[in-house]
């Protein structure tokens, strides 16, 4: 009995000391993560876009990373809309190769615009979109492209019976449709074009501790999807879509010109023109065709996919509050940060006890009545604040009843000083 009173003791001792230690300093995993600061829909808003990271100190003033170690997420929608998407995604690609090199990272991620460039959904690229990209040869280049379509036509005869609605028949019907940058603006974001490759790399979902960042939302037809599978997925679909439009301009079956309105006209007529001529047809062209007409299921198109999806904004509390619980439970992750959708209040919207935080609010204030430039900054995984230009609004701070929060144990910690040594070892005991 006396020797397992002494073992006691021993062990009362050692656990003294290390309380005795840790009064003197921050535990090792008291270190604050690094601060990440997110950023919603810019829509060519370079002005706003330059004016919020100079805001929160992630560039100077001409435009340099000095952000540190901070890592910037960008959600997406950078392009259409605004005057100036080049300008946009030529700061971001600068930024995201001067990050790392202060310990800083860059992470911008698949909006839906962007996967619409991309394919040559084109129908909120404006004429300034495309001038942006006009150089001294563009006429020349838009003539021959004109003179190619000419081409085109006269090699089609068949299926152009079939197209529906009828392909532009004027040189001023098809000039007003490609003005002047059209072609540039088509050439860059293709898979060799600077834009294009550099879009094709990004993920559209990212999870940076225990938050979870992407355009739209998971909705709960998406939920049981990992986030490696669901970028794969969009991944895969783009890259589907490339060789499918690659295939169909070897084919000279369509044009690299062509919009993908225009695309999926052209294939429908040609699978039309093939069933009423009765001919052989090709095997393979079918097949490409077949597959690139799945386009509106894929999970990058879909409304309830990922880069689409508005349910979180839409759904009622009731409803939200039903859903959300699962959703991050799949995710493994206790936020879910969005833009895609436009809060009519210019302000950031938590929703659902915060575990949602809509952060689009409207910075293209020229199309967007009432949008302003914002930041969602994240501190210490759990703090977040809404970064205007003229406010800081906090929207949901950390939990303070944690024993590893730093200002609990640094008090625990100093109280730990003024107790006598058999206070601490008593207390030792009871709570064993």
């Amino acid at each position: 009995m006396r020797k397992a009173k002494q073992i006691l003791f021993v062990w009362m001792m050692l656990l003294v000391s290390l309380l005795w230690r840790a009064a003197g300093a921050a535990p090792s995993n008291a270190k604050s993560p690094s601060p990440i600061v997110a950023i919603g829909d810019v829509h060519g808003d370079f002005q706003d876009f330059v004016a919020i990271l100079q805001h929160t100190n992630l560039i100077d003033k001409q435009n340099h990373w000095t952000g540190g170690k901070t890592t910037l997420v960008q959600v997406g929608d950078l392009l259409d809309r605004g005057p100036a998407p080049r300008q946009v995604l030529d700061l971001l690609m600068s930024l995201e190769e001067e990050a790392p090199k202060d310990g800083g990272r860059v992470v911008p991620l698949l909006g839906n615009h962007e996967m619409m460039n991309i394919m040559g959904d084109l129908r909120y690229v404006t004429p300034a979109n495309y001038a942006s990209f006009a150089d001294s040869d563009s006429e020349s280049r838009r003539q021959s492209a004109f003179k190619d379509y000419l081409k085109w036509r006269e090699n089609h005869p068949a299926l152009l019976a079939e197209v529906s609605p009828p392909l532009e028949l004027t040189e001023a019907e098809w000039m007003a449709r490609h003005p002047a940058g059209y072609v540039e603006q088509r050439e860059a974001f293709s898979p060799k074009g600077s834009y294009g490759k550099w879009l094709r790399k990004h993920a559209a979902v990212t999870e940076i501790g225990r938050v979870v960042f992407l355009h739209g939302g998971i909705s709960p037809n998406v939920s049981s999807m990992k986030i490696d599978t669901i970028n794969s997925h969009i991944q895969d679909e783009i890259s589907t879509f490339d060789s499918c439009k690659q295939y169909l301009i070897e084919k000279r079956l369509i044009l690299p010109s062509f919009n993908l309105q225009e695309i999926s006209v052209v294939v429908q007529a040609e699978l039309t023109a093939e069933l009423k001529s009765r001919t052989p047809s090709d095997r393979e062209l079918q097949a490409k065709i077949n597959q690139f007409l799945q386009f509106p299921n894929w999970l990058s198109v879909r409304a309830d996919g990922p880069l689409w999806f508005r349910g979180y904004d839409q759904w009622s509390d009731e409803e939200g509050n039903s859903q959300i619980d699962h959703i991050l439970h799949s995710l493994d992750a206790d936020h879910v940060v969005t833009g895609h959708t436009v809060q009519k209040t210019g302000r950031m919207r938590p929703r659902f006890s915060g575990k949602v935080l809509l952060i689009d609010t409207g910075m293209l204030s020229s199309y967007y009545p009432g949008g302003r430039p914002s930041a969602l900054e994240i501190t210490n995984d759990s703090n977040f604040t809404a970064e205007y230009m003229d406010e800081k609004v906090v929207l949901l701070e950390p939990a303070k009843s944690s024993l590893l929060d730093d200002s609990n144990y640094m008090n625990r910690a100093e109280s730990a000083r003024n107790l006598p040594l058999q206070s601490l070892v008593w207390e030792v005991t009871e709570r064993e």
